[in-house]
């Protein structure tokens, strides 16, 4: 078996699950805010926190470790511009997506807790939701763009 193509396939299949699943996720808790039926919001906020464990967090580890192996078995520079670039992305989309996880635990109890005891959920909810939301972007669009620094390897960046 060549080993080089194996940690390859494991790369894109990681960025692909990382991508998709994070994607799917979102659509699905997003989609769960326009329901006022309590139990529906909980469902769908519980099944996000269990893909992110299940599916996220492993492409999250195995990235970097498919990627470094990759850059030292093709022989690019640690260094090339590029690969620069898709170090700071995939930092942003981590700094991005940890405080999301805590969000998505959080909404969780919260609404566990609104169930148990019959309320109303409270404005900070709603404010949590807007953050979650908000956080996303950042971390998809440098998600995109890493695909294009992987897919293009430009050598003409300006620094």
């Amino acid at each position: 078996m060549n080993t080089y193509l194996i940690m390859k396939t494991l790369h894109i299949i990681s960025s692909t699950i990382l991508f998709g699943t994070g994607l799917g996720i979102a659509f699905f808790m997003y989609r769960s805010q326009y329901t006022s039926d309590i139990q529906e919001k909980y469902y769908a906020v519980r099944t996000t926190v269990l893909a992110d464990f299940i599916f996220t967090l492993p492409a999250v580890l195995i990235q970097p470790l498919t990627g470094a192996w990759l850059v030292w078995r093709v022989g690019y520079g640690w260094d090339n511009n590029w690969l620069l670039l898709s170090y700071g992305l995939y930092l942003l989309a981590g700094a991005c997506w940890l405080p999301v996880v805590w969000i998505q635990m959080t909404l969780s109890n919260m609404l566990k807790h609104c169930i148990n005891e019959n309320k109303d959920l409270p404005a900070r909810y709603y404010r949590l939701f807007r953050l979650w939301f908000i956080l996303g972007w950042p971390a998809f669009l440098g998600l995109i763009l890493i695909f294009y620094l992987m897919t293009a390897k430009p050598t003409g960046l300006p620094w």
